[in-house]
């Protein structure tokens, strides 16, 4: 089984979350989107319609499409499935968030792994935090670990262990504060590859070394500019090399991709992604990807 140990490769299965099973119902939103950090209260009826939008994207190029299902151990953010789990070739490494109201995430998840029949490769302990959203697959053998809110020196050290036999390099990659402690940035807020030598990033939040490494490995840099950034422009998930998804108001980096030849798609996302910052790579846990 080829289990997912990249960002780009033809994507083959998917776990995701309808907004059904995560927001539940307009009255449950209307009590719970200020505690998770959203900037508005999302629409559940258009939140549903946008998904489904998504999900008919995902369809086309998708085999094997799993959802998890609802949880009253969960909340709102579970919607955003790519965080508390990062796939390897060895299975699945159960996270615990960094965003402590997302901790109960895993544990969910881990009894759906099973049922599934999918491996655990390993689960993070003790003070170690990390969200999958700060683990990139730079190539198979490189693994980029952003260390910033969300993920700790306690979960980069078990990480580096776990992986040790199917990495050559694990690199650590220094967040900024940016906008503070309880926004949500992440590694995958400022780069996402959409094949081997070729990826969508906001360089301003990057560290020099990171855009030096990119441009040695002979990747291909598109510059999201800032406004799009806000709007979750970065945030472009590869369902294939240079097939790739993304929410609609990223015209110029759009573009951009196109001219690269890239074939993108776009859904409206405001409700599902903007609010509660998580695009389509949030929205989405690649397991097998060849």
């Amino acid at each position: 089984m080829h289990y997912s140990q990249s960002m780009h490769k033809k994507l083959n299965s998917v776990i995701v979350k309808h907004p059904k099973d995560a927001f539940l119902d307009q009255e449950h939103l209307s009590k719970e989107w200020e505690r998770f950090n959203y900037f508005q209260e999302p629409n559940f009826l258009k939140a549903q319609q946008e998904y489904e939008q998504f999900i008919s994207i995902l369809k086309q190029h998708v085999e094997q499409i799993e959802y998890l299902p609802a949880s009253e151990a969960v909340g709102l953010d579970s919607l955003y499935v790519h965080d508390p789990v990062k796939f390897t070739k060895k299975g699945a490494i159960i996270l615990k968030s960094g965003k402590k109201l997302r901790q109960p995430e895993a544990a969910v998840y881990k009894q759906f792994l099973r049922e599934k029949e999918i491996p655990i490769l390993g689960e993070l302990t003790g003070e170690a935090v990390s969200d999958g959203g700060d683990l990139v697959w730079l190539d198979d053998r490189t693994l980029l670990v952003g260390r910033g809110y969300r993920t700790n020196d306690e979960a980069i050290r078990q990480i580096r262990e776990m992986t040790k036999d199917l990495v050559d390099e694990l690199i650590v990659v220094p967040l900024p504060h940016d906008q503070g402690e309880d926004e949500c940035l992440h590694l995958m807020s400022i780069i996402s590859l959409v094949d081997d030598d070729l990826a969508v990033v906001y360089s301003r939040l990057m560290p020099v070394f990171l855009r030096q490494l990119l441009i040695e490995r002979g990747i291909k840099m598109i510059e999201v500019p800032e406004d799009e950034y806000h709007r979750l422009g970065c945030n472009v998930l590869a369902l294939a090399p240079r097939v790739c998804v993304m929410v609609s108001e990223g015209s110029y980096t759009k573009q951009k991709l196109i001219e690269a030849g890239a074939t993108v798609y776009e859904y409206e996302g405001n409700e599902i992604s903007y609010l509660g910052t998580g695009g389509p790579t949030c929205l989405t846990c690649p397991v097998i990807r060849r």
